[in-house]
Formats: structure tokens, sequence, C-alpha cells
């Protein structure tokens, strides 16, 4: 074997003392596939199974706390214990193909669909439209409502009672998703955030919403669960709005989590080389160099963004991450761990092939997804 591809494959212990059997992780990825009540579909199902056997951690797409956190058609509900059955059958078939099964926890904010959450009502930190993506980008009459504060209360619970059900579905442990623009995002933003009470204002009150999420999960992680329960948070580095989140502000940010006692933490990037704009003094460094920098080794660092090759995580690798999690890579080709520890790099498919579908085990919604976004997956 490639001595250079031994490294990824070498075990890794959480800060928890779990043991990962290697420093491969599937990314978390919208598959648009759940049942419309909100339950787990059997494509679904089938294709989290299909990638489940390399890689050593698998972190689900995400699933809302509170029913007017929906963000996408298809996401599957983690909002009331009636769906545990549904959440234990996906735990289940990923720890059955030997990985650790983290659940994505997450509240859309702007974000979601109006015709996916109660009356149509879309909540935020502030009642500040989004500039991308979401309803209120495109439409002017869709506008979201600035939560009250008892209203934020009942969320971060909520985000508490999600993780409890996930302990109670054999999960291995859940992934905080602060990242991508979502309502955790929204209340760190200072272009969605324009408060005035104790959730706003100062960068530090901004940070209070994340803080106090991740400090319920862990409340209710040593109620409910064993030591062994991972937490993991995700984040998104930068936002393109003024105002809107700089690389300085993240480093912050990660800087105070980094001392949180949290098992990992998740940088959501496009391109893993990508390069910090504003709010550091050097744009050309890596924005992967500045967060390995701050975060000094107190807490794993999970990379991602545009993996597809052996030699693409070999480069990664050596800027000094732990762990990299593989998102798209993993969907064309289900195969690619077995494929690099069997010494057969070059047989990784790196190109989605239209005519795999079926062995591939993509279910529809995604697959079309694929199909007609040109630009989003090499190959379409």
């Amino acid at each position: 074997m490639n001595q250079d591809n031994q490294f990824m494959l070498t075990p890794f212990n959480l800060p928890n003392g779990v043991e990962l059997k290697n420093r491969l992780v599937m990314a978390p990825m919208t598959n648009f596939s759940s049942n419309p009540d909100g339950t787990v579909s059997d494509a679904e199902v089938s294709y989290y199974a299909r990638r489940a056997s390399g890689v050593s951690m698998v972190i689900t797409a995400c699933t809302y706390v509170t029913p007017n956190g929906k963000g996408f058609h298809g996401e599957f509900a983690g909002d009331k214990d009636e769906m545990i059955p549904s959440l234990t059958r996906l735990a289940k078939a990923i720890k059955e193909k030997g990985a650790k099964a983290i659940l994505q926890i997450f509240h859309g904010g702007r974000m979601c669909p109006p015709e996916l959450v109660p009356n149509g009502e879309i909540v935020s930190a502030s009642d500040v439209p989004a500039e991308r993506g979401g309803k209120s980008t495109e439409d002017p009459d869709v506008k979201p409502r600035a939560l009250t504060e008892h209203e934020v209360e009942e969320i971060i619970k909520a985000f508490g009672e999600t993780t409890r059900r996930a302990i109670e579905a054999g999960y291995d442990g859940v992934e905080i998703h602060g990242a991508n623009g979502y309502l955790i995002q929204q209340f760190f933003s200072p272009h969605s955030n324009r408060r005035e009470d104790r959730f706003g204002g100062s960068l530090e009150k901004r940070m209070t919403f994340p803080l106090a999420i991740v400090e319920e999960v862990q409340r209710v992680v040593k109620e409910h669960a064993t030591p062994e329960f991972i937490v993991g948070y995700r984040f998104s580095p930068e936002e393109p709005e003024t105002p809107g989140i700089t690389m300085g502000d993240t480093l912050k940010l990660v800087d105070t989590l980094a001392e949180k006692g949290l098992d990992y933490l998740h940088v959501s990037l496009a391109d893993f080389f990508s390069t910090a704009r504003r709010g550091v003094e050097d744009t050309n460094k890596t924005r992967i160099a500045y967060l390995l920098e701050t975060i000094n080794n107190r807490v794993p660092l999970i990379g991602v963004g545009s993996i597809y090759t052996a030699e693409d995580a070999r480069k990664a690798f050596k800027t000094g991450v732990p762990l990299l999690a593989i998102g798209r890579g993993l969907i064309i080709e289900p195969d690619w761990v077995q494929k690099v520890a069997e010494d057969k790099e070059n047989e990784i498919v790196t190109k989605i092939d239209k005519t795999k579908q079926k062995e591939l085990v993509i279910p529809d919604p995604l697959w079309n997804a694929i199909i007609h976004t040109p630009g989003w997956f090499p190959g379409v």
C-alpha cells in the first residue's frame, strides 16, 4: 500500500475516548428522500447502508428539532418522540456496517420553505430576509419573523430533546449544525442578527445562542447517555454578505468552542484548500491553516471540501487535519475507502456515471437533484 495512504486508515481516538477505526468520515448531505410524514424512507436507509462500510463515522443529513425548523422537502424529523422508531432504523443500518452513526440536528430558520412550516411562518434571529437562497431572497412578501426570547429558549430545549431521542434511538452521537446559513449561524451572523437583547449585539452576545445549544446538548448527554456519546459542532467560516461573518469572527467562535469539551469541530467548505477572504491579515492563507492554528490541538477538526481522489485526501491530511469528511466523493464512489485500503486507488470513480443510479443506490429525489444541477457533481 502507498505509505501515505496508511495514515488515513489508522485509528483515531476522540477526546471522550471513543476509537474511530480510521480518519475518514461520511459528510452530512441533504438527500431530499425521506417520507412526507418525516420518517426515514427505505431508499434512504439503503443509501446510507451502502456507504457505511468503509468510513469510521457517518454523519446523517440534518434532522429538524421543531416543526418550524424543517428546511427541506424530504427531510427526516427528530422533533417528537413518535419519530424515535424511524430514527432507530437509520442508526441501526449505519452501525450494522461498522460505522459510528452521528445524527445531525438542525433548525433551518429563515431558510425554511414556508410551505413546510406551520402557518407558512418562517422565523429567524431578526426579521431580515436572506440575500441568497431561501424564499425570503426572491419574494418581498416573505419575511422572517424575529423569535421572542421565550421562543429562543424553547428552541434551545428542542435541540436537547432531539439529542435525547438520538440517544434512545441508538446513535453514537449528534452533530450540532451551526453552518450553511441556518438558524444557529443566523444568530451568530451580524447580517441576520440585529437583536438588542441578550442574544444579539456584540460578537460575544451573538455567540450566546450557539453556546447555549452546546451546553443544553451536553447537559442532556450527561443525563441520558454514557461518556462515549459523541458531540460535534459544524460551522461555516465566512459569509459573503455585508455585514456578515468574517474569518476573524469565526476564529473567535472556534477559539471559544475549543474550550467547551466537544468531541470534534467540523468546518463546512466547498473547497478544502480555499483561502480566507476577510477579517484576517493574510488572505493567501487557507482557512484550514487558520483554524488549526487557532484550535492548537484542543479539539479535533474535521476538514472537508471536494475530496475525490486518494491524492486529494493525502494533500489534505498533510495540512495537519486529523479527520477528513468526504461528501460527493462517496455518493459517486461508495467503495472509496475500501479501494484505498485494497491498493486500488486508481479504480476510484471520480465522476457521476449517469447510467448507474441503481448500482450506486441513490434515491430518486437525490438522483434528480444531482442530474438537474449542472456543476454540482463532476460529470454532470
